[in-house]
C-alpha cells in the first residue's frame, strides 16, 4: 500500500526501560542494529499496527507497555534503488513513519524474538537513548535522528535510588547539627540560681 508519492505507511517503535534506555535489535544475520518497525496494513490505524509489530518483532503485548508519546506528522526516508526489488522500482520510493515512544511496564523476560515464524532480530540489548547512528543502515539515520529528537520531550524523569540515600545522609547531618547547636546554646546559658537553703 503506497501513497501517491510512492511512500509506504509504516510505524517505528522506541521502547524504553525504567532507566530511559532503549531496546536495540540486531537484524537477523546482519551486523545492523535498529528499532522495531513495520508496515501499516490496509484498514489498520498506526496504533493497531504498532501493537501488531511490537508482538511480531519483540514478543510483547499491549499489557506489557505504556504509550508515552508519538510523532505528530509522518517522517519519511527514501530507500536507495539497489535495495528495492526490480519490479517495484519507479513506484516504491521509501517509507513514511509514525513513531511511538513506549515504556516497558512488564519484565525483560516477557520479550521473545521468536514470537513468530519470521523473526526480525536475532539479538537485542538496552542502549542509551541517543543511540550510535553509525550502527544504523545509512539511509535510515536521518529519520532516526528526527524521531529521537521529537520524542525526547516525552522522556519520563528517571528516579535515582541513591537520591534517597543522599537525602537520608543530609537529614542525619541536619539532625547532628541541630543537636550540636542545642548543646552549644545550653552551655552558653547562665546556670540557674541555687535555692536559698543551699546558699
Amino acid at each position: 500500500m503506497l501513497d501517491r508519492d510512492g511512500f509506504r505507511p509504516n510505524v517505528g517503535i522506541v521502547l524504553l526501560n525504567s532507566r530511559n534506555q532503549v531496546f536495540w535489535g540486531k537484524r537477523l544475520r546482519t551486523h545492523s542494529w535498529q528499532f522495531p518497525q513495520g508496515g501499516i496494513k490496509y484498514g489498520e490505524s498506526p496504533e493497531q499496527a504498532m501493537f501488531r509489530e511490537l508482538h511480531e518483532e519483540v514478543g510483547l503485548r499491549p499489557e506489557h507497555v505504556q504509550i508515552v508519546g508519538r510523532t505528530r506528522e509522518w517522517l519519511r526516508y527514501e530507500v536507495p534503488d539497489h535495495y528495492i526489488r526490480r519490479d517495484a522500482r519507479g513506484h516504491y520510493k521509501g517509507q513514511k513513519q509514525i513513531w511511538f515512544l513506549l515504556k516497558l511496564v512488564g519484565r525483560d523476560c516477557d520479550m521473545n524474538l521468536r514470537a513468530t515464524d519470521h523473526p526480525e532480530f536475532d539479538a537485542w540489548r538496552w542502549n542509551e537513548y541517543w543511540v550510535p547512528l553509525d550502527m544504523v543502515i545509512e539511509f535510515k539515520r536521518g529519520v532516526y535522528e528526527m524521531a529521537l529528537t521529537e520524542l525526547a520531550r516525552f522522556l519520563p524523569r528517571v528516579t535515582h535510588h541513591n537520591r534517597y540515600l543522599r537525602a537520608g545522609l543530609r537529614a542525619q547531618r541536619c539532625a547532628g547539627t541541630q543537636a550540636a547547636e542545642r548543646a552549644s546554646e545550653a552551655q552558653s546559658e547562665p546556670p540557674p540560681p541555687l535555692p536559698s537553703g543551699d546558699a
